[in-house]
């Protein structure tokens, strides 16, 4: 479905931090795990030598006040594919990306990550890799990342990789190419710190729910 009205999408603001860690976590609350991470990962990524600030986005949209309501954002980070024969081969990664629940599975989503592929090209990134879901983002154009013979680090051989995902935004940039991939470090975040963290929000009921990943 996609009904977008009219959105602008633009650099995330030091003074809008807290209010984009706070739709992180609405986007996330109960979704991979009881609560979630990934609003303190955002908080953390910030401060990351390996962050893109340019392509930390927010999409925002009229509101009824005539003030701008901002219900999506999407962050980005330096990654680096190690390959077999070739050496270090610089990557994109991309996330968070998140969308206020009550504006989700209208078309947000895709129209704001479309967008920062596309600067991430103009900036000229090869190539984008990471851990999603194939049936939204192979809209995007994203296919199994082993279609470029890569591999995803940690993972045995014959395991199930259909969620490591790639997206060429140079033709050819993984042409010949084999190798191995691995989450920036950035990613991982101590869960004990981020309960501490968490208490900045309004309460919130952790739920244990079918087709979470923890």
């Amino acid at each position: 479905m996609n009904d977008c009205i009219d959105y602008i999408i633009r650099r995330e603001r030091p003074e809008e931090r807290h209010e984009v860690e706070n739709l992180i976590r609405e986007a996330f609350w109960n979704v991979y795990r009881p609560g979630c991470l990934e609003h303190y990962v955002m908080h953390c990524l910030r401060q990351d030598p390996a962050f893109v600030p340019e392509l930390n986005l927010v999409m925002t949209l009229p509101g009824a006040d005539g003030r701008p309501l901002l219900v999506g954002q999407v962050a980005c980070m330096r990654a680096v594919l190690q390959t077999d024969r070739q050496g270090p081969l610089p990557l994109l990664t991309v996330g968070p990306i998140g969308i206020l629940p009550a504006w989700q599975r209208r078309g947000y989503g895709k129209a704001l990550l479309d967008h920062t592929l596309a600067e991430a090209s103009r900036m000229g990134f090869g190539a984008v890799c990471f851990e999603g879901d194939i049936a939204f983002y192979g809209q995007c154009g994203f296919r199994y990342a082993s279609e470029f013979s890569l591999r995803y680090h940690g993972l045995p051989e014959g395991e199930d990789a259909s969620f490591f995902l790639c997206k060429e935004l140079r033709p050819g940039y993984l042409d010949g190419v084999t190798g191995e991939y691995a989450t920036p470090q950035g990613y991982f975040v101590d869960e004990a710190a981020c309960e501490t963290f968490d208490r900045q929000f309004p309460p919130k009921e952790k739920r244990r729910l079918p087709g979470q990943l923890w």
